[in-house]
């Protein structure tokens, strides 16, 4: 296990940090791009073009001589990547970030962690091990997340007033604008709806990942084709509906801040930083780091959106994050376990090395065994 200095540890948390305060950023101008008349199709469209423009580059120098050869299969995964973690996903959350509110949804993307470790299960990658601690935490941690979700689904309670004043960024300048866009907000349950299933799709990319690593173990360069994917099927979706050249149309004005900061930022600048953090800390320590989104954006959207915050978000917000941290705990036991394990059959593998005149006396059980460890 590798021992990480103070500094280190500071650099590794405060990465973190800024990129949990640009994933909360994401959400927030979200609803300042709605308020100025912008569709979440067009929005999400001009996210993926610009997190490709910034990416791009970047895994052409950073992986140069480095990429493996691209086979219909990488192509296959790269494209439900793209679907079920870039255009589908942002489409489905951003739309409910709109009809619901933005704390309301982002408390619904921490079940992401609960929901992958079900469909693991159900797929088979992972599992329940109800014989072992770590088993039952995940369970339990499962459960525990479900009932925040429906605490905060059907529990509203008091207003919890946080800030002395308020600003408020959506100033609904052009009444038809703001009329059309509460037109296209739909039904607060529709927005519920709309959440949950842009986790359970964010959850089936995250299993996808281990495939996709393992064809292609390029990061950013599978983060940039995983983009460009992304970008295209997010168009094809948008001009489906929004033909119009104005809905397109970008100037020195709101829209082009919010794509410009979604696209470059919230998406390429949040992927360095979490692959960094991935590759020196592991993908548990990033997940760690998810809580924190919902506690920026709740205070910046009842700051500086004039949302109301209820009682019944906070509890609800509460027992989503306990849970997802006894998921986490369980998940972090397995992986101790896992790695325990390994090294013992390197050890073991070392003391059966013979020396070379002997080598050919090995049984084939022994061979097999230390296959299996490596």
């Amino acid at each position: 296990m590798e021992n990480y200095t103070g500094l280190e540890r500071v650099k590794h948390v405060g990465a973190m940090t800024l990129a949990a305060v640009l994933l909360g950023g994401n959400i927030v101008l979200s609803k300042v791009a709605a308020d100025d008349g912008m569709t979440m199709r067009v929005m999400v469209a001009y996210r993926w073009i610009f997190a490709t423009t910034f990416l791009g580059p970047i895994a052409i120098v950073a992986e140069w001589n480095k990429r493996p050869k691209l086979t219909w299969t990488v192509i296959l995964q790269a494209f439900l990547s793209g679907l079920l973690g870039g255009s589908l996903f942002s489409i489905l959350f951003y739309t409910s970030v709109i009809m619901t509110s933005a704390t309301f949804a982002t408390a619904i993307y921490n079940l992401i962690p609960a929901m992958t470790f079900v469909i693991a299960v159900l797929l088979r990658f992972e599992n329940l091990s109800f014989d072992k601690v770590s088993g039952k935490a995940k369970v339990m941690g499962t459960m525990i997340c479900v009932g925040g979700a429906m605490v905060l689904t059907l529990y509203k309670g008091v207003e919890v007033h946080m800030w002395p004043i308020k600003i408020d960024l959506l100033h609904h300048a052009n009444e038809a604008t703001h009329k059309k866009v509460l037109a296209e907000s739909g039904t607060f349950a529709l927005g519920i709806v709309l959440a949950v299933t842009s986790c359970v799709c964010y959850s089936l990319w995250i299993v996808l990942l281990a495939k996709v690593s393992k064809n292609y173990p390029c990061h950013y360069s599978s983060t940039a084709l995983m983009s460009v994917m992304g970008s295209i099927q997010s168009v094809i979706f948008a001009l489906c509906f929004d033909r119009e050249v104005s809905q397109w149309k970008l100037g020195l004005d709101r829209r082009l801040f919010v794509v410009l900061y979604l696209g470059i930022l919230g998406s390429g600048i949040v992927v360095i930083l979490m692959t960094w953090c991935s590759q020196k800390r592991g993908p548990l320590f990033v997940s760690v780091f998810n809580p924190l989104i919902l506690l920026f954006v709740a205070l910046a959207s009842s700051l500086l959106l004039d949302e109301t915050l209820y009682l019944g978000s906070i509890l609800g917000g509460f027992l989503i994050i306990m849970g997802l941290y006894v998921v986490l705990w369980g998940k972090g036991k397995d992986m101790k376990a896992s790695k325990l394990i390994l090294s013992k059959g390197a050890s073991q593998k070392n003391d059966l090395e013979a020396p070379e005149d002997q080598v050919g006396q090995l049984t084939d059980s022994s061979t097999i065994k230390q296959g299996m460890t490596q």
